[in-house]
């Protein structure tokens, strides 16, 4: 079994990187940190690389802990947590290509399953819940702080117990852990209701910049790095701009484009029908049915003109 054979490679590992997706969300953040938490627990001394993350995580047990780069060359064991593809892995995936074993940890339907050893679960709601279940499977003890950790990473990827993903299994996960001392109000606030400074003005310049397309169907805007820069922006202080246009009355999907280096990184969310993981991977990206992810390349009206066009396609009259 899968899971037999990651924790034999555990065992075997004297070095472990435990790794996510770039622009870390708190199911990647709180996967993560709930991986180093139970693996230090459990006798081991792992590294954990993220080079940024938002500031909104700092709560979280074993944050001050985590590393933007390593010396170490070559580790005995590297795992990746909520990523799909060793492309979204970005600048670090070399830790991850170099190590002897690679373990891959994940929930997106999109996985291209490229460790040695994958274990993949499309209907988990949160690659923080697949992680309930090993450590039990495990028979590693999920402590208050580990627990934390995972309650965050199934928060945000649920907005909040919100989305179509949420089974009874979630919820009687989420009891297991208020079981073990979580005050889940308190992480509920602090990752969906709490907002930076950067973040409240970047979402005011979106605001003023959101078209409406397709008789409406279809919501866009856009920030630049520009407004980045003048906003005081960190990394993380973009998240939840995209979620706007999706809960405006009509709308079936939500494009949120943000400039990068790369190009413009895009953010589409959908209500009901349209599968936007299909949407992106016309462009090289991927996610879930109703929130996924692509880098396109362009002035802000090509990009908008060429995801506009594959929208169409699945939007009904």
């Amino acid at each position: 079994m899968t899971l037999d054979k990651i924790l034999e490679e555990i065992n075997k590992a004297d070095s472990i990187v435990i790794l996510t997706h770039e622009n870390p969300d708190g199911d990647a953040i709180g996967s993560s940190l709930a991986m180093y938490n139970i693996l230090k627990a459990y006798g081991k001394n792992p590294d954990i690389i993220i080079p940024e993350f938002s500031k909104i995580f700092n709560f979280l047990p074993g944050i001050s802990e985590i590393k933007k780069e390593s010396s170490v060359k070559e580790y005995d064991l590297a795992i990746s947590l909520d990523c799909p593809t060793i492309k979204r892995l970005n600048g670090f995936a070399n830790y991850f290509e170099n190590a002897k074993s690679k373990v891959v940890i994940d929930h997106h339907g999109t996985n291209t399953m490229f460790g040695d050893l994958n274990y993949v679960n499309p209907d988990a709601p949160a690659c923080a819940q697949i992680l309930i279940v090993m450590f039990e499977y495990f028979g590693f003890e999920i402590t208050k702080d580990i627990a934390t950790c995972i309650i965050t990473g199934i928060i945000t990827d649920t907005g909040g117990f919100a989305y179509s993903g949420v089974t009874a299994e979630t919820f009687e996960f989420a009891a297991s852990l208020l079981k073990r001392g979580v005050n889940v109000s308190d992480v509920y606030k602090r990752v969906l209701q709490t907002t930076t400074k950067p973040c409240f003005e970047l979402t005011r310049i979106a605001l003023n910049r959101l078209e409406f397309l397709e008789n409406g169907k279809i919501s866009f805007t856009y920030i630049t790095e520009e407004d980045m820069q003048k906003a005081n922006a960190e990394t993380g202080d973009h998240e939840g701009i995209v979620t706007i246009g999706r809960n405006i009355e009509g709308v079936e999907v939500s494009v949120f484009a943000r400039q990068i280096d790369e190009g413009w990184r895009l953010s589409l969310r959908s209500n009901d029908y349209v599968n936007v993981s299909d949407v992106c991977i016309m462009f090289g990206g991927g996610g879930h049915p109703k929130a996924a992810g692509a880098t396109l390349t362009g002035s802000i009206n090509e990009v908008k003109d060429k995801i506009l066009a594959q929208i169409k396609r699945y939007i009904r009259n």
